[in-house]
């Protein structure tokens, strides 16, 4: 059975290790925070000038001056600091990020990735996503497998505006775990219940599959 956007936010927590700093970008990266196991230490970066960011606060307990990039109010962890985006933005350039969680539009075999505009849609603007894809050293995407009409978003190259090129190394979705190369899209893991011949089906892109394929853990 597929996963949930819980569930895929769990198997990208697994991806991250001890000291990792890490950024998540809005929709299902955001919940990645929630599920970091309690015997690791990671530091989670904001664009807006936050690094140390804890899970979502409970209702009730939200502080409405202290907020993500995506305007979600969160928490911070004892050590945390608070910074100017200036400075927070010479984080990401300066290749200080371990790993970037982004959700997307569209992912090509190839490892480009789109996820900030749709021509003749409004948009808030690129955000810090363009930044982020040239220079952390790992990116994962956190996405659905197809779009809302049933389209693969995985394609032999992306139809929409570019964020970055050559940059995304694993997907997650709610069917499979892949890992991108220089042959397209490996297939690594399955979500329980979904087959092989389902991930073909739903992947436009050059798809990979090879040796014993796990069972996603959500």
């Amino acid at each position: 059975m597929p996963l949930d956007k819980y569930g895929i936010a769990k198997r990208v927590a697994r991806e991250i290790k001890d000291g990792y700093y890490v950024n998540l970008g809005i929709g299902i990266p955001t919940l990645v925070a929630n599920y970091i196991p309690d015997n690791i230490t990671v530091f989670f970066q904001s664009e807006n000038g936050l690094l140390g960011m804890g899970p979502f606060p409970f209702e009730g307990d939200e502080d409405p001056d202290l907020i993500n990039a995506g305007k979600q109010t969160v928490t911070m962890l004892p050590g945390s600091s608070l910074f100017s985006s200036a400075e927070s933005f010479a984080m990401i350039r300066g290749g200080h990020i371990d790993l970037t969680v982004l959700g997307a539009m569209e992912v090509s075999e190839n490892g480009d990735i789109a996820n900030w505009k749709i021509p003749g849609k409004m948009v808030k603007g690129m955000g810090g996503a363009m930044d982020l894809v040239s220079s952390a050293k790992n990116i994962i995407v956190a996405m659905q497998h197809v779009n809302k009409e049933g389209e693969s978003k995985l394609l032999p190259r992306c139809m929409l505006p570019l964020t970055g090129k050559n940059c995304v190394k694993k997907i997650v979705t709610e069917l499979c775990f892949m890992e991108l190369d220089e042959r397209g899209f490996v297939l690594k893991e399955l979500a329980p219940g979904v087959t092989v011949e389902q991930i073909r089906k739903s992947t436009a892109g050059r798809l990979v599959v090879e040796g014993e394929i796990g069972v996603m853990e959500g």
